[in-house]
């Protein structure tokens, strides 16, 4: 794993730092939001956002409510999504309320621990590590009929009961004054209390590239890019945690509008 840097470890991505909407977007009043991307089995990175979350919200003023929203894929990829889980539960931010939002990436390992079948396509984009996470042991050798049946059994018997509720109750959006919190995206055009589930968890191009304006600032994960994404109708704060090193919190406070990172390291 890439070091840890002393210094760098607290910088700030300033990228977008201050930027107004031209529509005003407004966060709720006497509220300060906290928004995580992608963690990716990286508890690492997870246990220092949330140092200089902490850091940062001690200098609100207490009447001030302050929320931390987690964007989802919490799970795959990295090779602590057992520990990144574990953190969350058992640490959770104090003064903080704590959204917890579904990826794609969470539905797709509860539903290979139902339906084996979809094992090649969950191990094709991460779910791997995830598995040896929970200590079951894979096999990089050719694998026998049957060899996903006997990984998802193993899986549910080691995936402890907290876990399986904590994947199973998680949201799919939250809204908070003009911005919407997603995972990955919107159908444009379609009313938000009308959206598809599957389009929350998975939509890419026809939300990425759309410039229509939909009401609400939507704020997502799930498509990976060097630096926040920042448009005039959607901000994405997937940085690639996983493999950059750089898990990024985006922090909303009345129309301001500004960024923490984790440092990136190489």
């Amino acid at each position: 794993m890439p070091m840890r840097g002393s210094i760098s470890s607290l910088k700030r991505l300033l990228s977008g730092a201050g930027l107004a909407s031209r529509r005003g977007f407004q966060a709720p009043d006497g509220q300060r939001i906290y928004a995580i991307g992608d963690i990716h089995g990286r508890a690492d990175l997870l246990a220092e956002i949330h140092t200089q979350i902490v850091e940062d919200a001690a200098s609100t003023p207490d009447s001030v409510e302050k929320a931390v929203i987690y964007l989802g894929d919490y799970v795959d990829r990295g090779t602590e999504s057992r520990e990144v889980i574990e953190l969350l539960l058992r640490q959770p931010l104090s003064g903080l309320k704590s959204v917890y939002l579904k990826g794609n990436h969470e539905e797709t390992m509860l539903k290979f621990m139902e339906n084996p079948s979809i094992g090649p396509q969950w191990f094709g984009f991460g779910g791997e590590a995830t598995v040896m996470s929970y200590g079951v042991a894979v096999s990089r050798k050719t694998r026998e009929p049957g060899y996903f049946d006997d990984i998802s059994a193993q899986l549910r018997e080691r995936v402890p009961a907290s876990h399986k509720a904590f994947l199973a109750g998680l949201d799919l959006r939250y809204r908070a004054g003009d911005y919407l919190f997603v995972h990955a995206g919107i159908r444009p055009g379609c009313p938000i209390d009308e959206q598809d589930p599957d389009d929350l968890l998975w939509i890419r191009g026809e939300f990425l590239n759309s410039r229509e304006d939909h009401g609400v600032m939507v704020v997502h994960g799930h498509t990976p890019t060097a630096r926040p994404d920042v448009r005039g109708n959607r901000i994405g704060i997937d940085t690639g945690a996983f493999a950059s090193g750089a898990l990024t919190c985006l922090v909303l406070q009345g129309s301001g509008r500004r960024f923490l990172s984790t440092s990136v390291r190489g």
